[in-house]
């Protein structure tokens, strides 16, 4: 009789553990985004510089057409928001246009700008009241775990920004909305390329993104849209070949730009002190 209870037990419990998996799996195959449909990215000056063809939100509907999935955007960044300008904007600047997805890029400048920042409790509150309006106006939601402020996670900052991130990926568990941790990824990128403290590989200034930081969180939200591994390498293949805007003096691709970080780190030094070293060297020459 004891065995008889176990065993129905274990089946109620492994019956229980598929019947989940399988209703995650079709909660994530009905929040992909499908053709013809219309994404808001509301954000701050990450966001509202990120104009193509090397901008996230550029190189996520660019992704999505390679798959026949043709997208329309709306670039809803506005430089140095906080999430309480955010909330006072999104009728306006969203919910009026009636986007079918809005992904959320919140926290940065909430942080970073200290005393006009928002403390954490209120941040919690604001962006609670972004995602559940946009979710009462039938919008699906993605929501972007912050990026670093600097490329060093041992700062005070950076410190301060994992209670916000930590809140983000709770919320997202709550609300059912798609989760792109991109401070993750971020930290994972940064810490892979192995540079000097000081050397940036996916900023030009520390916060905001270089072509490959718009690649890293680009490739952040197509992963919650099911791109696997080897579609994720061809992308970042093809992107190879895209100019940076590291420096205005210097057409670089990206190709060109890892090749200089190499020669950068190994001095301990950024690419664009390594470019201004060397054209120095050249009017030097020049003179003498």
């Amino acid at each position: 009789m004891l065995k008889r209870k176990k065993t129905s037990r274990l089946v109620v419990l492994v019956v229980a553990g598929i019947v989940s998996l399988i209703s995650s799996s079709s909660i994530h195959a009905q929040q992909l985004i499908k053709k013809g449909e219309t994404i808001a990215f509301l954000g701050n000056s990450i966001t509202q510089f990120s104009s193509p063809p090397n901008g996230y939100t550029a190189l996520v509907a660019n992704a999505l057409e390679s798959k026949g999935i043709r997208i329309k955007t709306i670039n809803a960044g506005v430089s140095g928001n906080v999430s309480t300008q955010m909330l006072d904007r999104e009728d306006a600047d969203v919910i009026s246009k009636k986007p079918d997805w809005m992904t959320l890029s919140c926290g940065v400048n909430d942080v970073w700008h200290g005393a006009k920042g928002v403390p954490l409790e209120q941040y919690k509150i604001n962006i609670t009241k972004i995602v559940d309006k946009a979710q009462a106006a039938g919008i699906k939601v993605i929501i972007l775990t912050a990026t670093m402020i600097t490329e060093d996670q041992s700062t005070e900052f950076n410190q301060k920004l994992v209670a916000y991130n930590d809140f983000l990926r709770q919320l997202a568990k709550e609300k059912n909305c798609l989760l792109a941790d991109l401070n993750a990824d971020m930290q994972a990128e940064v810490a892979q390329a192995n540079v000097p403290k000081g050397v940036n590989v996916l900023t030009n200034d520390g916060v905001h993104m270089n072509a490959l930081g718009y690649q890293m969180m680009a490739i952040g939200i197509l992963k919650t849209q099911g791109f696997t591994p080897a579609e994720i390498a061809a992308l970042r293949e093809k992107w190879m070949d895209y100019q940076t805007d590291v420096n205005p003096k210097y057409k670089l691709s990206v190709r060109q730009f890892q090749k200089l970080l190499q020669v950068a780190k190994s001095k301990g030094m950024s690419v664009n002190d390594l470019l201004n070293q060397e054209l120095g060297k050249i009017v030097d020459g020049y003179i003498k």
